[in-house]
């Protein structure tokens, strides 16, 4: 059993559990305010493993079934350490980091909070964007290369938290999605090397 399923089997047990019990999800969510102010510092860390419903639940954990595996190929491929470890160091990490710009941004808003890993799950979109740029990837069901998916999505994600119509959590998305970039490159320099080699050479 690999990191991966042994994460997502969490997920899913912690998140069912906080469907049913919201005292759980208001004591571990990401809250700026009690983060900051309250020391809670565990809610960096805790938000990501509670879910707002089935919806997102099962779309984060889909995307993350079906890139996990990918990127634990390409980390044994690249990186001397244990892929098992390393990817458990980059999703914890992830939950941390793409949480940081709204921990500054609502340190001083009591009532701004969030739940779920989908911070964690655009960095592994865009691990798998690094290491092979053409790879095609789809977009309810429509295939797209991962690079322009992933030029696309940041845009989006930039536009829509300056809009700030939605209850979604687009700063997360958008700092997930560049932690999951830099996070092998800070393994393995050479890495940055290959990704534009392979961008250059249209090699789908």
């Amino acid at each position: 059993m690999t990191i991966v399923t042994v994460l997502i089997l969490a997920i899913v047990i912690i998140s069912i559990a906080g469907f049913n019990q919201p005292e759980l999800i208001d004591k571990f969510k990401f809250n700026a305010y009690r983060i900051v102010h309250q020391k809670e510092y565990y809610r960096l860390f805790t938000h990501g493993f509670f879910h707002g419903g089935w919806t997102h639940l099962l779309i984060n954990m889909f995307v993350l079934y079906s890139f996990g595996d990918v990127i634990l190929y390409y980390f044994r491929a690249s990186i001397p350490w244990n892929s098992n470890l390393l990817f458990l160091i980059f999703f914890l990490s992830s939950l941390v980091v793409s949480s940081l710009y709204s921990l500054i941004k609502e340190k001083d808003n009591p009532y701004y909070s969030a739940i779920g890993a989908s911070g964690a799950v655009s960095g592994a979109i865009f691990i798998t964007i690094l290491y092979a740029p053409w790879q095609i990837i789809y977009l309810y069901f429509i295939p797209v290369p991962g690079i322009l998916l992933g030029v696309g999505y940041l845009i989006y994600s930039r536009v829509m938290s300056e809009k700030n119509i939605d209850n979604i959590g687009h700063d997360a998305h958008f700092w997930g999605a560049v932690y999951g970039f830099v996070f092998p490159i800070l393994f393995n320099p050479a890495l940055l090397a290959h990704f534009f080699s392979a961008l250059i050479s249209f090699n789908f």
